[in-house]
């Protein structure tokens, strides 16, 4: 049975690089009922699609316990990876359509071990096109590269 809609989690997540690979940033809003918490992150060579996947990935760790949970993500690459593409690599033993190794292979694998627990939603919102909250993270993101270059 499902938990009432007030005790659904909604996490908004992004990621950003400046230049690609270069120096990246995430940033993850979390929302239960009234509570919200931000998050955010640097790393100082990355990929676009890592950081992507690093914001989600590090909401679903902030949770405590098996939780509902919507996540929205303005990435079609984190989205389809999970909701599409998984079964299929982990059958092919990790390895893409073309037989060649997945990339990100280590976060779609801590993504895998993190979402397991939970009953998730993933949910896509087109980026850069004035949804809020997607804003907001691309925000924390791109403070954080800000942030992190300055260290």
């Amino acid at each position: 049975m499902s938990q009432p809609d007030a005790q659904l989690v909604e996490i908004f997540s992004d990621g950003a690089c400046s230049g690609n690979p270069g120096p990246g940033g995430w940033g993850t809003i979390m929302r239960c009922g009234a509570n919200e918490k931000e998050l955010s992150g640097f790393a100082p060579e990355t990929t676009n699609n890592r950081m992507e996947m690093t914001a989600a990935l590090m909401g679903l760790r902030e949770l405590k316990r098996p939780c509902r949970v919507r996540m929205i993500t303005d990435s079609e690459y984190l989205k389809k990876g999970m909701t599409e593409w998984l079964p299929g690599w982990i059958q092919r033993g990790w390895k893409n359509s073309q037989r060649k190794e997945v990339a990100n292979k280590d976060l779609w694998q801590q993504l895998l071990d993190a979402a397991k627990p939970h009953d998730i939603e993933w949910t896509w919102v087109r980026g850069h096109a004035g949804h809020p909250e997607n804003e907001r993270c691309d925000e924390l993101a791109r403070m954080a590269i800000s942030n992190g270059r300055v260290r």
